[in-house]
């Protein structure tokens, strides 16, 4: 028998637009019970968010690389592989003349660390099939680019 996964999430906004696009509240607040807690959002400063907010473009790219080091760890873990650390400094790009207006490309650069005596092409293979797993990556409509660096740790 195949599972189902479902996932929830809450977000509430109070506010008005009476005062205007210019004007109104971008902040609102999501929950993802059981989680505890709540993020605090807000958009873009380019359409007019707090910058001091984290905002839901961002929130994606932080998802698919949660993803695709989640789906790594699992591989490496299953592979017998010791990875030591691992970094993403990822982006995203969403161009405004394209319609329409969507996140077009992911970038993912994680650093990776093994262990000592650790077969480095090995770790670029798992390294793709994790990419392949990663069920961010495959909801996504997004090019999905991943730029590894592979080290072994001193």
């Amino acid at each position: 028998m195949t599972q189902t996964h479902t996932y929830r999430s809450r977000l509430c906004w109070d506010g008005t637009t009476g005062v205007g696009y210019d004007s109104y509240d971008r902040t609102h607040r999501v929950a993802v019970p059981p989680a505890d807690g709540e993020l605090v959002l807000s958009s873009d400063p380019a359409f007019l968010g707090d910058a001091k907010l984290p905002n839901p473009e961002q929130l994606l790219l932080a998802a698919a690389s949660s993803c695709q080091l989640l789906s790594f760890l699992a591989i490496a873990a299953r592979s017998r592989i010791d990875v030591v650390a691992y970094e993403d400094e990822a982006e995203a790009i969403m161009p405004e003349d394209q319609k329409p207006l969507r996140i077009t490309q992911i970038t993912l650069r994680p650093r990776i660390v093994v262990a000592p005596g650790v077969d480095l092409d090995r770790v670029r293979r798992l390294v793709g099939k994790a990419h392949d797993a990663c069920y961010i990556a495959n909801t996504l409509n997004a090019e999905v680019v991943l730029e590894p660096l592979i080290v072994v740790a001193s």
